[in-house]
């Protein structure tokens, strides 16, 4: 596409960017403007919270464990509801997400799931094109504009029914390096959420189902408070009446369990609920007591949602949001369906109708996928223990959570070889993804995203200082055994790659960056961060 020329941007607002043809649509002045309303409002807030997140890692690092806020006692003990939802939340079996990518968004839609989260955050590689080119296909969906045709002549178009559409921005630690307001980045998350409200969130409202928003990664409830500030004034600056936002906010930190009631009570007429993002819980679990030489956990695969951190976390979400009147929606299994292979395929498949048995019976309103060949499954599950009812927000536990469950860090072993190979080997294949510009890679028969990523170098840095690091052969996982795996799987992922007809160009890139998150003592808090720096 070519580059349009006199672009005119706001006062103070710059572009490092190309504005290809076509993108101006999506970056006009008067959504621009908006953008920078809300960076001037809150982008300080946003730093104040993020130096906030560091002031409290250095206090864990010191040996402090969190708990539930003695200061927010009231809210927890206090009679509250969050706002009455629209119809079109009530019934939400089945969530599949997936990045913006315009053949992704119309399968997605077409897949029969009753929900369908666009995703700009970690199954999105945010080059800038994606973005851009994600901002378009979402608004021509919405308006049942968005048609794909394949190299193969192929053509997808959008059903007469389709999932509803919810958003996920990027999350609060995260800039937009391409867009400034008065010399300063914005951050990626009000960039995300104020093109996709400026442009589509009326036209949502007269179509019945929206504007619906995911929010990630958030640690306290200070941070739901600033979303919610950015809601009433994105709504007002366009007209629409405070609390037609609705936002289902992921509970992937372990501080975040512990302020379950507060992040609802912060956005409680804006709030659609809580979900039990996983993956990421895990990661966060393994980042925040990472210079505890005494953490450890087991294999990656041997972390599920059974055992006891997991287990009670998933439980006391359900508890809450049902207290409050929220949806309680499950995470995402990593599996899917495996071609040419009916026996592994039917084992996948068996895993998927577990976990989904599972959340139907503790009392979770619905549960994400991966892959629009999981819905069935998933739906029927769901049916199974809810029948024609679209949710069961009546349902109630009873159970009392302290901190020692949601610190009961168990099982510690087995490690193995094969579980530091499998981190190793996912790892660099996401990254050498990611750099392409492909953020939802399938590896080994899992979806992976930068979630898994995350899990699997973070596991390898872990086990290399804990005194727990240990093989079950009675190995020390040291720096050089990490060294020499990485140099034994690289050369397995390049073959794999390339048998599949992709470049190689980025894995050799992708096994240096890893082995240096993996090994340096100053442990890197995101993997995305110095990725996104290199990105062009």
């Amino acid at each position: 596409m070519d580059r349009v020329d006199h672009y005119a941007l706001p006062q103070g607002v710059e572009i490092n960017a190309p504005v290809r043809a076509g993108y101006e649509a999506v970056l006009a002045n008067e959504a621009l403007v908006l953008v920078a309303k809300l960076h001037r409002a809150f982008n300080d807030r946003r730093h104040e919270l993020l130096q906030a997140r560091a002031a409290r890692q250095t206090r864990i690092d010191a040996g402090e464990r969190p708990d539930f806020l003695p200061q927010t006692t009231s809210i927890r003990s206090g009679d509250w509801k969050i706002a009455p939802l629209p119809q079109a939340l009530e019934r939400r079996h089945t969530e599949i997400t997936g990045p913006v990518e315009a053949k992704m968004i119309i399968n997605a839609f077409n897949s029969g799931a009753d929900s369908y989260m666009a995703d700009f955050e970690d199954s999105n590689s945010p080059k800038w094109d994606n973005l851009i080119q994600g901002q378009i296909n979402i608004r021509k969906a919405i308006r049942r504009e968005l048609a794909f045709t394949n190299e193969a002549g192929k053509e997808y178009r959008l059903d007469d029914k389709i999932a509803m559409l919810q958003i996920r921005p990027r999350g609060w630690h995260l800039d937009e390096k391409h867009v400034t307001v008065d010399g300063q980045r914005v951050s990626g998350g009000i960039f995300d959420f104020a093109l996709a409200f400026f442009h589509n969130a009326k036209e949502q409202v007269a179509r019945g189902a929206g504007p619906f928003y995911y929010l990630p990664k958030l640690e306290s409830h200070l941070e739901a408070r600033l979303w919610n500030d950015i809601f009433i004034m994105a709504q007002e600056h366009i007209g629409l009446p405070r609390g037609t936002i609705k936002a289902t906010v992921l509970v992937e930190t372990i501080l975040a369990t512990f302020e379950m009631e507060e992040i609802l009570y912060e956005l409680r007429e804006h709030s659609a609920g809580l979900n039990a993002g996983r993956w990421d819980y895990i990661f966060s679990c393994i980042k925040k007591f990472k210079k505890d030489k005494s953490f450890c956990l087991a294999n990656r695969g041997l972390i599920n949602m059974e055992v006891p951190f997991m287990r009670s976390y998933a439980l006391h979400l359900v508890k809450i949001c049902h207290k409050r009147g929220a949806p309680a929606i499950g995470g995402m299994s990593a599996l899917i369906p495996i071609k040419n292979d009916p026996v592994a395929n039917e084992k996948a498949l068996a895993g998927i109708r577990h976990d989904k048995r599972r959340d139907a019976n503790d009392g979770f309103d619905g549960g994400w996928i991966a892959h629009p060949g999981l819905v069935a499954i998933a739906a029927e599950e769901f049916r199974n223990v809810l029948g024609d009812r679209p949710n069961q927000w009546q349902l109630q536990r009873h159970e009392v959570f302290t901190a020692a469950d949601f610190l009961n860090f168990q099982p510690e072993q087995p490690i193995t070889e094969a579980g530091v190979r499998n981190n190793i080997n996912v790892g660099i294949h996401y990254l050498g993804s990611w750099l392409a510009g492909n953020g939802c890679v399938p590896i080994n028969n899992l979806m992976e995203d930068a979630a898994t990523a995350e899990i699997s170098r973070s596991q390898v840095w872990q086990w290399v200082i804990s005194s727990k690091g240990t093989l079950d052969d009675g190995r020390k996982v040291t720096a050089e055994l990490v060294r020499q795996l990485i140099a034994e799987e690289l050369p397995k992922i390049k073959a794999t790659v390339s048998a599949q007809g992709e470049d190689t160009a980025t894995y050799d890139r992708a096994a240096a960056i890893f082995e240096t998150m993996s090994l340096t003592p100053d442990y890197p808090e995101f993997l995305t961060l110095p990725l996104y720096e290199a990105m062009a």
